[in-house]
């Protein structure tokens, strides 16, 4: 009665832990609620620029949507991704239970008092948002050093710049300094597109060799070093460190576009077109470079804005490769086959739409407005359907029977 037997006819031991589902593993709670925010944001946002509602919140609603969509959204996806992941690097376990509840509570605390400015001083609103990067931090460091897997340690660092950008907007509201939040916004989109280029170069190759059953494609050393130091100058020179030239400028970004193109070609997007969990991947990772160089043209010129370039990066480059990560991670973490239905692979083909449509789509619609409110419901939808099939697997324990 304690064992589990498989489908494959091995047996494994039955789990015995009382914790709550949900809090067993840091993917659970910020993968699921992390996508209902987004959700519930973009819809907020989308309904007041046309004007259907108003409401207050910290900072003013343009500071607000670029604050939670990168530090609220994309935040609980980073921690919760690391928080497991280091799990599986070191063998280590990970934070579950009450301490992931606590953290958990810490990141939905600060997502409520970002509605509550007429309630709540600006300091406790931005000290309780401030919190949770470095506790994460505390976690995957901890870890990290007691298992000796320094190849790891980088993301202790990342998450730090993260905080300090973090830092840096919320002073801005403060202060009222627009052009300092969006140089902090555009820095933090940096920090999470090199994170980003920095993991799709660990796993992409493997899971595109796995997922489709053909050769992995072997990395060149000089390509993926390169890729990785051009993308690292771009997040130093774009959030306006160093005044350089407009040419420099987009020079650096041209010549990095291009080092990601090539690294992205090389992993062969053709052979995917029937594993939506690989090819959903490896179309987030092209808007990487669609991305920085839509930016160098803005650089240069105003056929292209900045807005345009940046969304590249945020609705395709992470709203589809977030997607795509926590559909698989939130199956291979509780047990099952890594393969998704037509209704997912749907999702991804709705989310690269929405991408298409807001970078894009002013030059078919008549107006911004209806390019907001179509893509936003197009990630509405796409989003929604991650919730609606994975609420159930995301509450519910392994279907193996072990920890996680």
């Amino acid at each position: 009665m304690n064992n589990i037997l498989l489908q494959d006819g091995s047996v494994v031991p039955r789990n015995t832990d009382n914790t709550w589902p949900l809090f067993r593993l840091a993917f659970r709670p910020f993968f699921l609620f992390g996508a209902l925010f987004s959700i519930v944001s973009l819809v907020a946002w989308n309904a007041l620029l046309n004007g259907k509602i108003g409401f207050a919140v910290h900072g003013g609603p343009l500071w607000w949507h670029m604050h939670e969509m990168l530090f609220g959204f994309v935040g609980a996806i980073v921690v919760g991704f690391l928080l497991s992941a280091v799990q599986t690097w070191t063998r280590l376990p990970s934070i579950k239970g009450l301490p992931l509840f606590l953290l958990f509570l810490l990141w939905l605390t600060a997502r409520v008092f970002m509605w509550l400015p007429a309630v709540l001083p600006p300091w406790i609103i931005a000290v309780t948002d401030l919190l949770f990067f470095p506790a994460a931090a505390l976690v995957l460091t901890r870890l990290v050093v007691k298992a000796r897997l320094w190849r790891n340690i980088i993301f202790v660092p990342l998450l730090a710049a993260m905080t300090l950008a973090n830092a840096t907007m919320h002073y801005s509201a403060a202060e009222g300094l627009t052009e300092l939040a969006l140089s902090a916004a555009v820095g933090m989109v940096l920090m999470v597109t090199l994170l980003m280029c920095i993991m799709g170069g660990r796993v992409f190759p493997m899971f595109t060799a796995n997922g489709t059953q053909t050769p992995r494609v072997p990395p060149l050393a000089w390509l993926e070093k390169s890729a990785i130091i051009g993308m690292l100058l771009v997040v130093v020179t774009q959030v306006g460190i160093f005044a350089l030239p407009a040419w420099v400028n987009a020079l650096l970004l041209f010549v990095t576009a291009a080092l990601h193109f090539i690294r992205v070609f090389r992993w062969r997007i053709w052979v995917t077109l029937k594993t939506p969990l690989v090819w959903s991947l490896h179309v987030s990772y092209w808007c990487i470079p669609i991305g920085l160089t839509l930016l160098g043209i803005s650089e240069l010129s105003d056929s292209i804005t900045r807005s345009q370039a940046i969304h590249s990066l945020t609705v395709g480059a992470m709203g589809i490769m977030i997607l795509a990560m926590i559909a698989r991670v939130s199956l291979g973490h509780t047990g099952r086959t890594i393969q998704v239905g037509k209704l997912m692979n749907a999702a991804f083909l709705i989310l690269t739409f929405a991408f298409v449509v807001r970078v894009f789509g002013i030059s078919v619609f008549p107006s911004y407005g209806d390019v907001f409110t179509t893509a936003t419901a197009l990630w509405v939808l796409a989003y929604g359907c991650f919730f609606a099939l994975y609420l159930p697997i995301l509450t519910r324990p392994r279907v193996d029977g072990q920890p996680g």
